[in-house]
């Protein structure tokens, strides 16, 4: 279907990209034996994969809360920088098959880091009445750019409504499911 049209999930696309539901299982092969507890959380859209495993749990006693954070914090920061040279090489793999960029993250007991993710632009078009919001949020310190406001809409939609989206992406994979059991019109 040549440069651009509808490409079934996802809506309007300017160029073909490959599927990515494979990812995880890639990922699961490819991934050096003890770097993670069990397999990673492996999130994919059209722009990012992101790639999260749990570390090997800490021993030892902590004082408090405050000290086993810290913990965990250098534990994954060690990871990070031990990784890095392997992780950039997947990464290259992984992107050259998938066409996407790749981000890492590591957590451990409470404490979840994301390494370097990826910030896509994305436009709208958007009347005086959502104009306004954003401008209240800036205005209020909520946020310094419209931008960064209507990231933080977005995200706070996004943990309010969790159920009611995975719900959605469900119905959208049934969708999709049915679509291609039908007549191939190409």
């Amino acid at each position: 279907m040549g440069r651009g049209g509808w490409k079934g999930r996802g809506g309007w696309q300017q160029a073909e990209i490959p599927s990515a539901d494979d990812a995880a299982a890639w990922f699961g092969g490819r991934l050096p034996e003890g770097w993670f507890t069990g397999d990673p959380e492996v999130t994919v859209d059209r722009e990012e994969i992101v790639i999260v495993g749990e570390l090997q749990p800490l021993g030892g006693e902590y004082a408090d809360d405050a000290a086993r954070a810290a913990a965990e914090d250098g534990r994954i920061s060690r990871f990070r920088e031990e990784t890095r040279d392997e992780r950039i090489e997947i990464a290259r793999q992984a992107e050259h098959r998938y066409q996407r960029k790749v981000a890492w993250g590591a957590s451990l007991g409470g404490t979840r880091h994301l390494f370097t993710t990826h910030s896509a632009p994305v436009m709208t078009r958007l009347r005086q009445p959502e104009r306004l919001v954003l401008d209240t949020l800036v205005d209020a310190g909520v946020a310094r750019s419209r931008s960064e406001a209507l990231a933080w809409a977005v995200r706070l939609v996004g943990e309010h409504a969790d159920t009611w989206l995975a719900e959605l992406r469900e119905a959208m994979t049934k969708v999709d499911d049915l679509r291609s059991q039908g007549p191939d019109l190409s």
